[in-house]
């Protein structure tokens, strides 16, 4: 697998994503989409829209799915009534658990530090890392080593105890080096941080005033629930679809795009009945993860996770993640690209009762000291009445939210590729690849004359604006053709066009392969038809 460096550094030199406010330091946790970045991204939501909701047929039942079934779009705002946020659940329980360091200063994820005991001089110590799972092992010897006042030749006088583990495995607080520590002992007991970003709405900044950047897209979809069907005369099951930014205060964002305070999701709200709501939770898992193959990404580099009960969310009534082997991930562990949820009617019944205590029973409201329910809901009717068969219900959901920066850097990751090819002198050279699917492709192709004279710009510019009217199309006439093709099979450009000393004689041009290389003459009025029917 290719070292995530390589595709960090391309990413930055060729204008895919750039750290956010680099000339003052960066900021940890956020990313810019560059010129190739943000076509891609948006190519990947393009394709999410089209496939989830736009091109769906709602006449014709899918393969595998219980029924037909209809979908349609929304776009929340990012700020919400904060009672939204008390009734969802997210106001008390949306946490991680972080440890301080007394002696650096410094916060950690508490899931996210992790060690070994490791043993020398009569001594015994938990020693603890952050980095990458490939490079703990010599993170943590690293550390011993100078914890012991050892040199690194010494490195064969360390004995080690056990595989790596978390550090709710560890009875010895005392005896812990802290990720960042010379000292032992240094890390406080873990306690909650919540996730959510806390805003203010208005001039006078009062604590009436609090408001939150929404953490997910999800519950402006169940606040409107009834609004979109009384607008659209829908009928279940049907689903919702919204595309949307959602920002969470990750206390060591990390791992490129893949942790970040603030991402953009691709959600799904299924309505459905009760009783056919665990066919549709299967009809949702199959669905999703087949779209990621049919997008290009490697079946041996996907997996679907169940989730076991101790993992569910206590709305929950079942959850599957689609993960991906990223680079950066350890040998045999994955990432989560998605998540399907089965969360019964827990938010629609929320929003109308209140927050259920998720430490009773799962549909019971929590009750203050006068018996009343806490944190209160809208007080709205959001059950479903069939008009054709005139049964009332609350609706379950099944819920696939798909990470679009996620989904994203996984195409990336899958698309980078390296190769030897003969240079113009026929000697060997690497070639870096981004085999991206014609549909995620940022520019779809490129056009190049063979030469600046003798007419072939001419004739270039004119292709150029035939194939830019439609689609993303690139002008290069810069150096020499070869280096031009290597730019463009950087991009992950799929097709480029040559024009030369034929072109201007018979009107005909040459189109090149970014995957096999291959070369073909086609005439130029049947290339936007040629282009369009390789790319779909």
């Amino acid at each position: 697998m290719m070292p995530m460096e390589k595709l960090v550094a391309l990413c930055k030199r060729r204008g895919f994503l750039f750290q956010s406010s680099e000339i003052y330091g960066g900021l940890q946790g956020f990313w810019d989409y560059g010129p190739l970045g943000v076509e891609l991204k948006r190519n990947v939501k393009a394709a999410w829209w089209h496939d989830m909701v736009g091109g769906h047929n709602e006449l014709v039942t899918p393969p595998g799915a219980p029924s037909t079934y209809e979908m349609t779009g929304l776009d929340c705002t990012i700020i919400m009534h904060p009672q939204v946020w008390k009734c969802s659940g997210h106001y008390d329980l949306f946490h991680d658990h972080m440890v301080d360091c007394r002696e650096t200063r410094k916060r950690y994820r508490f899931d996210q530090v992790r060690g070994r005991w490791v043993e020398a001089k009569d001594q015994k110590i938990f020693v603890t890392t952050t980095v990458e799972a490939d490079e703990e092992q010599a993170d943590v010897q690293r550390r011993a080593l100078k914890f012991f006042k050892l040199r690194p030749k010494d490195a064969e006088s360390l004995k080690y105890d056990g595989d790596f583990t978390t550090l709710d495995s560890v009875q010895e607080q005392e005896k812990v080096l802290g990720p960042d520590a010379k000292e032992l002992g240094t890390l406080t007991e873990p306690r909650e941080f919540n996730l959510m970003f806390k805003t203010t709405i208005g001039a006078l900044g009062g604590e009436a005033d609090a408001a939150f950047l929404r953490p997910e897209t999800a519950q402006g979809i169940f606040v409107n629930f009834k609004n979109v069907l009384d607008s659209s005369r829908m009928r279940l099951p049907m689903g919702i679809a919204q595309i949307g930014k959602s920002f969470r205060n990750e206390i060591t964002p990390r791992n490129f795009t893949f942790r970040s305070r603030e991402f953009e999701q691709m959600e799904i709200e299924f309505f459905c009945h009760p009783d056919e709501s665990h066919k549709w939770y299967s009809y949702w898992r199959d669905r999703r993860l087949q779209w990621y193959k049919d997008m290009g990404l490697s079946s041996d580099r996907l997996i679907m996770r169940e989730h076991a009960a101790s993992e569910l969310a206590h709305y929950s009534v079942g959850t599957a993640d689609i993960e991906y082997a990223f680079p950066f991930m350890a040998e045999g562990e994955y990432g989560e690209l998605e998540g399907v949820a089965h969360r019964g009617d827990f938010d629609l019944r929320s929003h109308m009762e209140g927050k259920l205590d998720p430490k009773t029973k799962p549909m019971e409201v929590e009750k203050n000291e006068h018996g009343q329910p806490k944190h209160r809901g809208s007080g709205k009717d959001l059950s479903y009445r069939d008009d054709l068969t005139g049964e009332k219900y609350i609706p379950h959901v099944v819920e696939p939210s798909a990470g679009a920066d996620r989904a994203t850097l996984a195409f990336l990751c899958q698309a980078f590729n390296e190769d030897e090819q003969p240079d113009e002198n026929g000697k060997m050279q690497t070639r870096t690849v981004l085999k991206f699917h014609p549909r995620l492709a940022p520019i779809k192709a490129a056009v190049f004359p063979l030469v600046k004279k003798d007419g072939m710009p001419e004739k270039a510019k004119e292709i150029y604006g035939m194939l830019k009217e439609k689609m993303s199309t690139f002008y290069d006439e810069k150096a020499a053709v070869g280096r031009r093709y290597r730019r463009q099979d950087e991009a992950g450009t799929p097709f480029c066009i040559t024009v030369d000393g034929d072109s201007l004689k018979e009107d005909t041009v040459t189109i090149r392969d970014r995957d096999s290389l291959k070369q073909w003459r086609v005439a130029t009025k049947d290339l936007v038809a040629e282009l369009t029917e390789r790319l779909s």
